[in-house]
């Protein structure tokens, strides 16, 4: 069998699986993303369940769920935030962070913070540089399993961050701050490393800022995140979590109302979101 992609839609989730799509006998999107075999079901559900066309208005792929993330877990993303706060004096804590045996994680957002693809991100309008963050983001189970991948956008405060670290909450948390989609990967084995991560950001029609990047480049493991993000935690309806970045916008570039962000992960899809 082909790869599954997993659809929350406003008529309900949605399964595709090779080429066709499928439209699950279930509105309990928590109950999915904490079945015991969610894959195995899945595959024994597609041999009945109503065929569908390709579903076209897409929901973020998140219930009742939290979203944390990952700092500093590839090596253009510790150079890049090492620039951003070496006039407060905070540059090495990143330095000392990549190279640690404990990763950043922070928490991101909540469900209602989060977009979904076509969703409009907002700007915080206290911040002068504000960048998006092209992130895979693994989605795990109540029992810190790895049980699928998504496309994220940590949209992120750089002026705020980098004035003190301890603003990171403030660059990092507020309205419409994560996007998550346009569907969940299914893992039946672990995402190949080569998996490339691309980022385009279009202004006025176009073309202002691409980027792109492999997991390859990751310094750290998504099962090690994970594992450390479930070491003294509990997450009853599972968690996102989404695990740095690897493509940085220049230093003088700063998202504008109206820029559309389209984030591309091999395998999963395109996350597409405006900002205000």
């Amino acid at each position: 069998m082909g790869s599954m992609l997993l659809y929350k839609t406003r008529q309900g989730p949605v399964l595709e699986l090779s080429g066709q799509h499928h439209a699950l006998p279930t509105q309990d999107w928590d109950g999915l993303l904490t079945h015991e075999d969610l894959a195995g079901w899945l595959k024994s559900q597609a041999s009945s369940a109503q065929k569908v066309g390709a579903p076209t208005q897409l929901l973020a792929p998140i219930g009742n769920q939290e979203v944390w993330a990952s700092g500093v877990t590839y090596f253009r993303s510790r150079t890049a935030r090492m620039e951003e706060s070496k006039e407060a004096g905070g540059g090495s804590f990143y330095d000392r962070v990549y190279s640690a045996d404990r990763p950043e994680l922070f928490f991101k957002a909540t469900p209602h913070r989060v977009v979904g693809t076509g969703g409009t991100m907002h700007r915080r309008k206290d911040s002068k540089w504000i960048v998006p963050e092209p992130e895979l983001t693994l989605v795990i189970n109540p029992h810190g399993k790895i049980i699928g991948y998504t496309c994220g956008n940590d949209l992120s405060c750089r002026d705020i961050e980098g004035e003190n670290p301890l603003y990171l909450p403030q660059a990092k948390v507020f309205k419409n701050c994560a996007a998550l989609g346009p569907a969940i990967l299914i893992a039946e084995q672990p995402i190949a490393s080569t998996t490339g991560i691309h980022c385009e950001i279009q202004r006025g029609g176009e073309t202002v800022f691409t980027g792109q990047t492999t997991l390859e480049q990751m310094k750290r493991k998504p099962e090690e995140l994970a594992g450390w993000l479930f070491r003294e935690e509990s997450f009853p309806n599972g968690v996102f979590l989404m695990t740095g970045t690897g493509v940085v916008p220049p230093d003088d570039f700063c998202l504008q109302p109206g820029d559309q962000v389209s984030i591309t992960i091999e395998g999963i899809g395109t996350l597409v979101n405006g900002m205000d």
